[in-house]
């Protein structure tokens, strides 16, 4: 476990790439925060490992940015994408758009597509994710360093603000995702996003046809129990059915 306690975002990621080398990886879906963490990394290691999930939903401009990243940065991200068996059990069960249905179903979309094909990925044991505590309700206690599940979970941005994250992308020139020219504030999956209204949180644009759900996808641990074992009796159906 690395003992640190808030201290600068390219120090931590100094720190980790030392210890771990190629054990390290960013898991990015290339929203602000994460180019942010891939720009740090890069200029300290420029081997350092890129990872983003394919869904099987995302929109173009997201697969758009993984030349533009490779291209911009000589690296080649690393695509990790689901079981398809699962993701065909899961669809034949509950529908191709079970998320519409209810927050659990919404979890169980994001578990099969997001968190089980990250926890599948053999040789990293330490990630890095661009969460910053400002963002939504939910986030606001995340720590700096975490463990989970034998990993550890690293948020190098958890204390910075929506400007510091601003003007780290002006000062380095870092690529940004194109639907932010198109009022994102969010970016995920592309029936589970949309465009910011004005005066909305970070956070409105991802399944806004939930109420007073945390809008979370399901990386990080919910403080919500109950959604939790209503997850777990879904995932179980899924996984007989394979």
């Amino acid at each position: 476990m690395i003992e640190i306690a808030d201290i600068p975002a390219a120090g931590l990621l100094g720190k980790v790439l030392d210890q771990f080398g190629r054990a390290f990886a960013i898991a990015t879906s290339f929203q602000d925060e994460g180019m942010v963490l891939v720009d740090m990394a890069v200029r300290i290691s420029p081997g350092v490992r890129v990872l983003t999930v394919d869904t099987g939903r995302l929109p173009a401009a997201t697969l758009d940015m993984i030349g533009m990243v490779e291209r911009h940065y000589g690296i080649v991200v690393e695509t990790v994408r689901p079981d398809a068996r699962e993701v065909a059990a899961m669809t034949s069960r509950f529908g191709q758009d079970l998320f519409r249905d209810g927050a659990a179903f919404r979890r169980l979309c994001c578990e099969v597509r997001k968190v089980r094909p990250l926890d599948a990925v053999p040789d990293v044991r330490a990630w890095a994710f661009g969460l910053r505590r400002e963002q939504s309700e939910s986030r606001r206690d995340i720590a700096q360093v975490e463990e989970a599940g034998g990993r550890l979970r690293l948020h190098p941005l958890a204390a910075w603000s929506k400007d510091e994250v601003g003007d780290y992308l002006r000062e380095h020139g870092v690529p940004r995702h194109p639907l932010y020219a198109a009022g994102y504030a969010t970016i995920g999956c592309d029936p589970c996003t949309r465009a910011a209204h004005p005066g909305e949180d970070e956070r409105a644009g991802r399944w806004w046809w939930e109420q007073d759900t945390a809008r979370e996808c399901g990386i990080h641990f919910s403080p919500d129990g109950q959604a939790e074992r209503q997850l777990d009796v879904l995932l179980r159906e899924v996984l007989a059915a394979r």
